[in-house]
């Protein structure tokens, strides 16, 4: 048999040379696609956390200059394989009571010096102890570094990016290259005849934006019979392709892009609702900060207090001795220093319960030992009427926004759900210019006068909509449930912010009242104690008392009214947060005037 190319070589060795051209055609692409996959999907995603980073921070800044953008880093995926995350048993660390142990307590060990141990330690009096002295505004930054939740809301907003950029790419032009190899074989009693054919498919596809696809396509063709007949030969070809598919009816215009356009608008969302969030978690942290001081300051009065009962009780002691009193007068004043001492110990292990739950909710150890700054923000009470208020808040919320925003989504969903009611109209072109079909490999010689073309157009009649129609009835049922949410959610805000204002008058009439009181009880203790000879004990056991709990009911005003202008700000939407996540002043609060004592 001659070799068909009229060489010297024969037919085995042809067919091998043949199928060696067929691998040497599908090697470039099978590399293409290992060098792509492990230069793209395994290398590091600092190119997509950079394209997050720039989004975050234009999306960010339209919300407002103060506002902030995450900036978080991420490590590379973890990738490293793991037995216990693949077991199908999952071992527990379960022992039995017989192998654990228990160690009882001796019950005349020194319960109270345990108690001070404790205290001391929680809060740094022990010496040497070294302790984070921390203001409100480190709190905050702290805060903005570490607190689980604020990582969580950064994260949140960060996902919502990461979401429109998918769809985005989505969008834009996408490239695929498809390699396939394949080996049939027909047999005729006994006789088979086998075919290589090895077909690559080079392709890019853009969404059109008001509905349809666009495709360009490279198709690259071998085929080989294995067996040699009369016509059987290597043969390789490619065809260059157009092609399109457009909606004109359903499906066509702005509903083509209802995924972006809600992509887009959700990032505004996400924006505004970390934004919102940052100004809450300021208030929340400044509301435990308050409290921490607030507590510390009855601790403080306790500590008065106690004070003052031992003293009563050392003097009515020495009038015991000196018969002048009896010893009931001693035992009074000797159980309300009991009860000063109990109560103490409890206020000591609620603050240290209440500085751990802080110091848990800023990210910090729980064994990290911190010493609050008694520097708080100056915080005036606003001059504004209730209308005022209102309309501030009306305008400036930013929550309120993403309602009334969302609003239009459900319009939008309602016009998008009618349009599913239009008859499918769609028109579909093809046009292809493939290689020489008479040589042996037509390589990359197109042949534009064989060009061969295909248009049409389909039209589906609307005989079944009843799912669209039922559609079209619930969005308008959303629509209405939205249009309810948003104006509730309106006046519930007008609601709050009016209630933000009265609850600052009132904090501010009760500061006042405290303070007269601390006054007027101060001035009777001392009162008392200058004519103790002639005083039962329960009379300055009781002036002592209420003049602990008017210090107390003092602390509680002075936190009442910076919560009380805090939640204003916040609840009217004038909070404005630095980078920082420190305080911004607003333009008027240094020009406060001091009260006036006893005013």
């Amino acid at each position: 048999m001659k070799p068909i190319d009229g060489s010297s070589r024969g037919p085995l060795a042809t067919m091998a040379i043949r199928r060696g051209r067929s691998a040497a055609a599908l090697a470039p692409t099978i590399a293409l696609a290992v060098g792509l996959w492990t230069g793209g999907c395994q290398r590091d995603l600092s190119d997509i956390d950079r394209h997050v980073q720039q989004l975050l921070a234009q999306r960010s800044a339209q919300v407002g200059p103060d506002s902030v953008a995450p900036a978080r880093s991420f490590g590379p995926p973890e990738t490293a394989p793991s037995d216990r995350i693949t077991s199908k048993s999952i071992p527990t660390d379960n022992p039995r009571a017989s192998e654990l142990s228990y160690a009882p307590a001796d019950e005349a060990r020194d319960f109270a010096q345990r108690l001070k141990a404790y205290s001391d330690k929680a809060i740094g009096r022990l010496p040497g102890q070294e302790a984070i002295h921390v203001t409100l505004a480190e709190a905050l930054r702290i805060g903005q570094r570490s607190a689980s939740e604020y990582l969580s809301a950064e994260e949140q907003y960060i996902l919502a990016s990461i979401r429109l950029l998918i769809e985005r790419h989505a969008w834009g032009p996408r490239f695929f290259d498809d390699a396939s190899a394949s080996l049939s074989g027909q047999g005729t009693e006994g006789d088979f005849q086998h075919a290589a054919a090895i077909v690559n498919n080079l392709r890019v596809t853009q969404q059109l934006p008001y509905g349809g696809t666009v495709e360009a396509a490279w198709v690259w063709r071998a085929t080989e019979q294995l067996r040699e007949q009369a016509t059987g030969r290597y043969q390789q070809s490619s065809e260059l392709t157009l092609s399109a598919n457009i909606p004109l009816l359903r499906g066509a215009g702005l509903v083509a892009q209802e995924s972006l356009i809600q992509s887009e608008r959700n990032l505004i969302y996400q924006a505004r609702s970390f934004e919102d969030f940052r100004r809450q978690f300021f208030v929340d942290i400044a509301h435990d900060y308050f409290d921490l001081l607030q507590a510390a300051a009855q601790i403080k009065n306790q500590e008065g207090q106690l004070e003052n009962v031992k003293r009563i009780e050392a003097g009515q002691k020495a009038r015991f001795e000196a018969g002048r009193v009896a010893a009931f007068e001693v035992n009074t004043a000797a159980n309300n220093v009991l009860q000063a001492t109990a109560s103490l110990a409890g206020q000591y292990e609620s603050y240290i319960l209440q500085l751990d739950r802080f110091k848990l909710r800023l990210g910090l150890k729980p064994e990290q030992v911190i010493q609050l700054d008694e520097a708080v923000l100056q915080l005036p009470a606003p001059e504004i009427t209730l209308d005022q208020a209102t309309a501030l808040a009306l305008e400036y919320r930013l929550d309120l926004q993403n309602r009334r925003d969302q609003l239009d989504d459900a319009r939008r969903a309602l016009k998008n759900a009618r349009n599913q009611l239009l008859p499918d109209l769609n028109a579909t072109a093809q046009v292809g210019v493939p290689t020489d079909p008479a040589k042996e490999r037509g390589g990359v010689r197109f042949q534009p006068e064989d060009l061969n073309y295909q248009t049409g157009i389909t039209l589906g009649l609307p005989l079944d909509r009843q799912i669209e129609r039922l559609g079209v009835r619930q969005a308008t049922i959303a629509l209405a449930q939205q249009q309810r949410d948003f104006e509730r959610f309106r006046d519930q805000v007008g609601i709050d912010v009016r209630q933000a204002v009265r609850n600052i008058d009132l904090s501010r009439f009760q500061l006042k009242l405290a303070e007269d009181q601390v006054r007027i009880n101060e001035r009777r203790v001392k009162e008392l104690e200058l004519k103790a000879a002639e005083v039962d004990t329960q009379r300055q056991l009781d002036a002592a008392d209420n003049l602990q709990q008017s210090k107390d009911a003092l602390a509680r005003a002075q936190t009442d009214l910076r919560n009380a202008v805090l939640n204003y700000l916040k609840t009217s939407g004038q909070l404005r947060i630095a980078r920082d996540g420190t305080f911004l002043p607003l333009p008027g609060m240094d020009k406060a005037t001091p009260a006036k004592p006893g005013t």
